[in-house]
């Protein structure tokens, strides 16, 4: 089987998890715990891609732990709002959620 994974360490593995499902509308595809009830390894479907999510081990923070792009096309604009009303709470926006307006 050929696919692509988007691994993320984080910590607060399990609340993740609940968020993505509902910011994505992902499904729980495979989940193993560590004996502290956190994710060894998590999978999620989401539109067809898989986000593989781990408990951090450390508290060093190298910057971001994992970016990732969904592109939902034209007409699915729903997709984008449901998943940033789910995910902006207790974040740092840099910029908020508006129209694309190419630069020239």
């Amino acid at each position: 089987m050929v696919r692509t994974m988007m691994q993320m360490y984080l910590k607060n593995s399990v609340e993740a998890v609940k968020m993505y499902q509902k910011a994505f509308d992902a499904k729980l595809l495979h989940e193993s715990k560590n004996e502290d009830g956190s994710y060894l390894h998590a999978e999620l479907e989401a539109y067809g891609q898989v986000l593989a999510i781990s408990e951090a081990l450390d508290e060093r923070e190298n910057g971001n732990t994992m970016q990732f792009c969904f592109h939902f096309g034209e007409g699915n604009e729903e997709n984008v709002k449901r998943a940033y009303e789910v995910l902006k709470d207790g974040a740092k926006i840099d910029y908020p959620l508006g129209p694309y307006i190419e630069q020239l």
